[in-house]
């Protein structure tokens, strides 16, 4: 599904495109555990408790998620597509090398969960808090984090084309060899760069935080500051 937006914004910078995911009518999920390689669509998955269970190589399409538990659950190289997953939570969430597409996440409370090697397209984070997140050599293309709290994401050797950050915070963010293309840094409320700050080329940033990093640009420029 094609979602919106992609036109130059302020400052030249491509505004991502978001998804628009419109669900037909859904099925309650009939209960039991996740399977690998499991094929699930047009489902309703309400606080169902996933906790430790296998889904490996799943494919969820035109399904909802809302406030389930996903602590420990593998859903390593899964497929979530035109999907909404609303007040998720979990701890070591496995989403490696998985691929989520035109795909809503709103009000996520998780901490740890792995998306190393992941593909997000089309995607929307709004709302909750993520804590160390591993977006390790992911690639994001048209994703929007909106309103939500990052603490210690990792994008090392991560690819980010037209990604916006929209009323949200970095905290203690890892750019270590990121490849950045129209993405926008203009909205992150707080903005922390632990490493990588000389990976910003091809990031768009507003004067305030372009002062705000002066004194971490200066170190890594070798500058002394004097007086």
């Amino acid at each position: 599904m094609k979602g919106t937006g992609g036109a130059k914004g302020a400052g030249g910078v491509k505004g991502a495109r978001r998804p628009e995911v419109r669900l037909p009518a859904l099925e309650a999920y009939g209960g039991g555990e996740l399977e690998p390689d499991g094929d699930y669509d047009g489902l309703q998955f309400r606080d169902e408790d996933f906790v430790g269970q296998d889904g490996g190589g799943a494919r969820f399409m035109d399904c909802a998620l809302t406030d389930c538990a996903l602590d420990e659950t593998r859903l390593h190289h899964a497929r979530v597509l035109d999907s909404v997953l609303t007040g998720i939570r979990g701890v070591g969430t496995d989403l490696a090398e998985s691929t989520l597409r035109d795909v809503e996440v709103i009000d996520a409370r998780m901490g740890g969960v792995q998306l190393h090697g992941a593909v997000l397209e089309r995607v929307v984070i709004r709302g909750g808090k993520i804590d160390y997140l591993n977006l390790r050599k992911a690639k994001l293309r048209d994703v929007v984090f909106e309103g939500c709290v990052l603490v210690e994401p990792d994008f090392l050797d991560a690819r980010l084309e037209r990604v916006e950050f929209v009323d949200c915070a970095l905290k203690g963010v890892d750019f270590t060899g990121v490849t950045f293309t129209d993405v926008d840094l203009r909205g992150v409320a707080e903005l922390e760069i632990a490493r990588g700050v000389d990976r910003l080329s091809g990031a768009v940033i507003s004067m305030g935080q372009l002062l705000d990093l002066a004194p971490v640009l200066a170190v890594q420029m070798g500058i002394r500051v004097e007086g």
